[in-house]
């Protein structure tokens, strides 16, 4: 007798699939608001009942059960019956102890120095200008350094999201033979912390604007790599510290569009050793239609930033080449990102 086959799952139809597609707010800004409450440390040690969360949390009882029923629709909490909520494996990506901890960057998501700004997409579309400065009618890290609360989040959210994006940087590419590793706003360190506890040999020299770096001291001393790494306070734009093997910059030439970006760069072939050589770690976008979170993160640059962007190779090519390098390789990681490795032409 032959076995009854599995039911399949059923697909949504077009018009249902282009409704989800719409309600991406709605997750984006239930996950700022369970990050800012901490709700996933609170579950850290197993379900508990909307009352004790929402008491925990001091938030409505009826406010809380409705954010976690509609978070447990896309997998990060699960309902356990009886109005409990326990954390997913996906939602332990929540908890302020996670090895992967993305908690801060998914408070920064619905902060109002981003969401203000994606409120007025339409405009950089039309003019090509980020919203940004529509909105607050400055740049954001002129904004970021007038505004300690939105500076604190969004370093917070940058610290967050290298977690695991430093991990994966550190495995994807062979430091060996770099002495001296110069991470160029570099924010409190965890890149270069991650990479230093990786190759115990090397030095290192984290460097970054005055404000950001005098939050680098501790997490250095926390992981252990303090006396192998030199704070350096100071703006890219004019120079960099001299003296590296190796210039690494992730998450900063996509914030800046191409004569600025090549300005950077210039100031790190100045200071590099001979032989030395320049590793930038972002998206690189690619051909075609796949998806890809570079080709979504872009949009983010155009909203949010001074003319920033993604890139395609051909792009960081003449990006490298304008700057005095050669792009000699490009390797990918776990993640969306890429590390770009340039040398002196």
């Amino acid at each position: 007798m032959a076995k009854p086959r599995p039911a399949r799952a059923k697909k949504a139809s077009d018009p249902m699939a282009l409704m989800n597609l719409t309600a991406g707010k709605c997750v984006t800004q239930a996950l700022a608001v369970v990050a800012e409450l901490g709700i996933a440390d609170l579950l850290k040690d197993g379900a508990k009942s909307v009352v004790d969360i929402a008491r925990a949390a001091n938030a409505s009882e009826d406010g809380i059960y409705r954010l976690l029923r509609a978070l447990a629709s896309v997998g990060l909490f699960a309902e356990t019956g009886k109005r409990r909520f326990r954390l997913t494996p996906l939602g332990k990506l929540l908890r302020s102890d996670s090895p992967e901890a993305l908690g801060g960057y998914a408070r920064f998501t619905g902060h109002q120095s981003m969401w203000k700004p994606w409120g007025e997409f339409r405009h950089s579309i039309r003019t090509g200008e980020p919203a940004f400065d529509h909105v607050f009618a400055m740049p954001i890290f002129e904004y970021f350094a007038k505004t300690p609360e939105a500076a604190a989040v969004f370093d917070a959210a940058m610290t967050s999201i290298s977690t695991f994006e430093s991990k994966a940087v550190a495995a994807a590419y062979d430091f060996s033979g770099v002495n001296t590793l110069v991470d160029v706003a570099g924010g409190h360190g965890l890149l270069i912390s991650t990479i230093l506890k990786a190759n115990r040999k090397m030095g290192g020299i984290l460097f970054d604007l005055p404000h950001v770096t005098a939050g680098a001291q501790a997490l250095l001393q926390s992981r252990g790599v303090a006396d192998r790494c030199r704070i350096v306070s100071g703006d890219f734009f004019a120079s960099v510290p001299e003296g590296g093997d190796a210039y690494i910059m992730k998450h900063i030439i996509h914030d800046w569009d191409a004569e600025r970006a090549a300005q950077i760069l210039r100031n790190c072939h100045r200071a590099l050793r001979p032989g030395g050589k320049v590793l930038i770690v972002d998206a690189v976008i690619p051909p075609g239609n796949a998806a890809h979170f570079g080709k979504l993160l872009d949009l983010e640059m155009l909203v949010l930033t001074p003319r920033g962007r993604e890139r395609t190779r051909a792009e960081f090519e003449n990006l490298l080449k304008r700057s005095g390098f050669r792009l000699r390789r490009v390797f990918s990681t776990e993640t969306h990102l890429s590390l770009v490795e340039g040398v002196r032409a």
